[in-house]
């Protein structure tokens, strides 16, 4: 697979994880992939890193001593902040879950094949640098409902013009949205859509996304933008224009 196109060169990886062993490995493959990577045993060494080096995609153990991946997740998933990928060794849904409610960009139970790390990691670069075909183009603003989306700034603002937080999964879900309002869109499609083909398939991931999209939307509509059709998908009930 070849690597993402990127604004800079060189994209850098920072794994935390406190199984020795692992880091080396998910590294130096990282590293012969052409990828700048750093490791840290825990949260507290997480912290020092990210002082001296900014970092554009953090892969995050869950169990680990001290603070947890989950908290750690919740206080780094920011506008401005890096693509989260959680790896976990209980592979169990609800952790899946539970990380892509805090606000993941994706997930992956452990011990984990470091060519489908790779993978992950160059998917979720992909996701935040590009605008695949179909979507909403850059460089151009979006407006539904009273609100309004600076695409290449990935900014949504509300119809009283406070700033809305999005991830970057929740951007790209909006986006999906946007490119197809009034349609009912399957759950597969959304996914197909919003994530890419590099993504597994979770029925209930995209529920989790959904719903987390929907709150923050009806925090400042008065009225439904995202209906659910029961045993079909969702649909974006809202007037699209393209500014």
């Amino acid at each position: 697979m070849r690597a993402a196109p990127l604004n800079h060169p060189v994209p850098h990886v920072l794994i935390v994880d406190d199984d020795a062993d692992l880091r080396r490995e998910m590294a130096n493959y990282l590293v012969e992939h052409g990828f700048i990577v750093d490791v840290a045993k825990d949260a507290q060494a997480m912290d020092q890193a990210m002082r001296t080096r900014s970092v554009d995609v953090l892969v995050l153990d869950v169990m680990m001593p001290g603070e947890d991946g989950l908290s750690v997740c919740q206080r780094m998933v920011r506008a401005d902040g890096p693509a989260v990928i959680m790896l976990s060794a209980m592979g169990e849904d609800v952790d899946r879950i539970v990380g892509l409610e805090l606000g993941a960009d994706d997930y992956l139970p452990k011990p984990c094949n470091p060519r489908e790390l790779l993978a992950r990691v160059r998917a979720v670069l992909r996701r935040r640098e590009d605008t695949p075909p179909g979507r909403a183009g850059a460089g151009m603003s979006i407006a539904f409902a009273g609100f309004r989306l600076d695409v290449a700034r990935r900014q949504l603002r509300g119809p009283n013009d406070v700033l809305i937080l999005l991830t970057g999964g929740e951007f790209s879900l909006l986006s999906a949205f946007l490119a197809s309002p009034h349609r009912v869109l399957s759950r597969d499609q959304l996914l197909d859509m919003a994530r890419g083909d590099n993504a597994e398939v979770f029925d209930r991931a995209i529920d989790v996304q959904v719903s987390r999209l929907r709150r923050k939307l009806h925090g400042h509509a008065d009225r439904e933008i995202i209906r659910t059709f029961r045993g079909v998908g969702y649909m974006f009930d809202a007037t699209v224009t393209r500014l």
